[in-house]
């Protein structure tokens, strides 16, 4: 079992049906509309629903940022890269899909979820080693976004990108030493965009994988964006493009790899 606290989490969880619930505790003494309208979701699903103390909600949750509700649910079932290529691309045309190359702060995992279920993004591939696991601080930052998105846990991020390109998905990689800028890119192809861990960025053999690496200019005196706002940029920049945008003037040519230095 596993557990999710806090209403959108919760919520989520329920209205997705993606797995099910076994037992959601709510604090006796807090009695308002949000929590009610959760409670009478769960009992229309069939889900058990008992209150408890403030003190018992913490002790299950392991915080107090439950907003008085906590579900035990069962194990997530992660897909298989092939599961998402065997499904049709969202907009109907291209793929869109996100890799993290170790993002293991579940903040940023969650605010990443979140931008890429609002994004319409076709699957998300999590390495299973340096990657943040999906937890309920995940589920919370992503305001139960996470329940919907489609994720593959793979082994080797490097061999997943390989095979993403056999299926003719370019590679993208975030790097501020690439080129061009993420607005001259044209998105309006099958897409995998790579984002790197906190700080140091993307692994020497993920950047060397990449068909092109983007940057996003910087006008002031950091060099870099927080990963989840990075992505955020980007991901929303191939929804501009998809939903009709004029393309860019150029596309960078397929030989190029890597840094291109």
């Amino acid at each position: 079992m596993e557990v999710l606290y806090g209403i959108h989490p919760v919520e989520e969880a329920v209205r997705s049906g993606g797995r099910p619930l076994d037992h959601v505790r709510f604090a006796r003494d807090r009695r308002d509309a949000r929590l009610e309208a959760v409670l009478d979701l769960c009992r229309k699903a069939g889900v058990k629903c008992s209150p408890a103390s403030k003190d018992e909600l913490t002790r299950l949750a392991q915080t107090e940022m439950h907003q008085g509700i906590v579900a035990q649910v069962r194990e997530r079932k992660l897909l298989a890269i092939e599961d998402l290529l065997a499904a049709p691309p969202r907009n109907g045309e291209h793929y869109f899909f996100l890799a993290l190359d170790g993002v293991e702060d579940p903040h940023n995992l969650g605010a990443l979820l979140r931008t890429a279920d609002g994004a319409g993004v076709d699957g998300i591939l999590l390495p299973e080693r340096r990657s943040a696991p999906l937890t309920a601080v995940v589920a919370k930052s992503s305001a139960g976004a996470s329940e919907y998105v489609r994720i593959a846990r793979v082994t080797n991020l490097v061999r997943a990108l390989e095979r993403l390109k056999e299926e003719n998905v370019w590679v993208v990689g975030l790097d501020e030493r690439g080129t061009p800028d993420y607005s001259d890119y044209d998105f309006k192809t099958h897409t995998a965009l790579v984002l790197g861990r906190e700080g140091a960025g993307l692994h020497d053999l993920v950047k060397r994988t990449c068909d092109h690496l983007l940057r996003i200019p910087m006008a002031g005196s950091v060099s870099s964006l927080n990963v989840s706002v990075a992505g955020a940029v980007v991901m929303y920049e191939a929804v501009r493009q998809r939903a009709g945008a004029p393309a860019p003037a150029a596309k960078p040519s397929k030989p190029r790899k890597g840094l291109g230095s």
